[in-house]
């Protein structure tokens, strides 16, 4: 059943839909933070997001980028502020959709790839409702948006890495979400995985699909996304690569872990961490 629980613990699966309110952003945070009793996992995080946007959020682990994806998709309270979707708290729209990290999915659990995309359908039909027509065509269209619809019938365990990550960014399509939230889809991802899944985003970007992606990659960050924001626990800064990813601001997120190589071309950061995978960015 792991399967199901992480997927049970992205909320909205099972909640009831907020009408949005006309002119309201697709989202706003306002001096939020989430304490535990180990400390602070974000403080006064204030932040706005334009609809159809793509926004990379960087920063070392344990900066706090899963803990602000799951405030933004209702699946956490924060300790204090306030996190609103189009007018209203997020644990109330379906329109937000949580894609985790594949490392937290059991992926032996035998069910299949449409199974799975038809999963994102349950927030518009209930708990209690079995599927329709509708609801199978917009399955495999969403599958084809991804080019996955040979993969269908397919169980999940004979998936590679990308093709995974395609799978949830599929049902998120079917749950029909404006506002999608990739937790270090990324990881463990070839170059040509890489270069499919940015493929697809372009497509998200052209349907109006907001999306929010959290990675290490500061190369990336900054070639593929109409925003970067860097965090550790606080928000350092948000704004174009170009203007966040100074030196100061580098060396303030990533501390030890980040080396600074002056070259020719500019500054060159060298992440080193144990756990992460090496960091390149020319400044």
């Amino acid at each position: 059943m792991a399967f199901f629980e992480e997927l049970r613990k992205t909320n909205y699966l099972i909640r009831h839909s907020h009408p949005h309110q006309p002119g309201k952003p697709i989202m706003v945070m306002d001096k939020l933070s989430v304490r535990y009793e180990s400390g602070a996992a974000l403080d006064n995080i204030s932040f706005e997001l334009k609809t159809g946007e793509r926004l990379s959020v960087v920063g070392p682990n344990g900066a706090g980028k899963s803990t602000l994806f799951k405030v933004i998709a209702g699946v956490l309270k924060p300790t204090s502020g306030t996190v609103h979707v189009f007018g209203h708290t997020p644990d109330g729209h379906i329109c937000i959709a949580y894609v985790a990290q594949r490392s937290q999915v059991d992926w032996n659990f035998p069910v299949r790839v449409l199974d799975v995309v038809l999963m994102g359908r349950v927030g518009k039909l209930g708990l209690l409702r079995f599927p329709t027509k509708y609801d199978y065509d917009l399955s495999w269209e969403a599958l084809e948006t991804v080019d996955l619809q040979d993969l269908g019938k397919r169980q999940i365990s004979q998936l590679s890495g990308g093709q995974q990550q395609r799978m949830f960014i599929a049902r998120a399509l079917a749950q029909e979400a404006e506002l999608m939230l990739m937790d270090e889809p990324l990881t463990g991802l070839d170059v040509n995985s890489q270069e499919d899944l940015f493929e697809i985003m372009d497509r998200l970007k052209e349907r109006g699909v907001t999306v929010l992606v959290a990675m290490h990659d500061l190369n990336l960050a900054a070639e593929k996304f109409d925003r970067v924001m860097l965090l550790n626990r606080k928000l350092i800064d948000i704004g174009t690569a170009d203007k966040v990813f100074s030196a100061e601001n580098l060396m303030e997120a990533f501390g030890a872990h980040l080396h600074l190589v002056h070259t020719d071309e500019g500054v060159l950061a060298l992440g080193d961490t144990c756990c992460d995978e090496g960091q390149l960015y020319n400044d």
